[in-house]
């Protein structure tokens, strides 16, 4: 692979979270963001603002709640995590239109984008897969 497909391939599988918040803002019904972090709840608690909440050991059970009709925004962690790259693959697999957020939960905070406590939530779950 030369250097121009790397980027071509790159771009097509992410997004940043500037474009994100841009492109939502445009057309919030065209998106479905998905928080796939596992951990502990009180770690996890802190969420991209409307994102949908299934963490990534639990995704095969609950593909019934991702809609094929969107493009599914998935992010974990940071930029080490490569939680959200499983669960694209899987999605894609399945034959979803996915893009991984970059730099995850903390590039969007880094940004100052805004962000929900959802430690009441009743679907989180404290299911850390440690």
């Amino acid at each position: 692979m030369n250097a121009l497909d790397y980027f071509n391939a790159r771009l097509e599988a992410t997004i940043s979270p500037m474009d994100f918040l841009k492109r939502h803002q445009l057309d919030p019904e065209k998106y479905f963001l998905i928080d796939v972090r596992n951990g502990p709840v009180h770690v996890r608690s802190l969420t991209i603002k409307d994102a949908n909440i299934i963490p990534e050991l639990e995704i095969q059970d609950r593909l019934s709640e991702i809609p094929k009709d969107k493009e599914i925004i998935v992010y974990c962690w940071d930029v080490w995590c490569n939680t959200a790259a499983k669960v694209a693959k899987v999605l894609l697999e399945k034959e979803y239109k996915v893009k991984e957020l970059t730099g995850g939960i903390a590039a969007w905070q880094a940004m100052n984008f805004p962000v929900s406590n959802r430690a009441q939530d009743a679907r989180v779950t404290d299911n850390c897969g440690c």
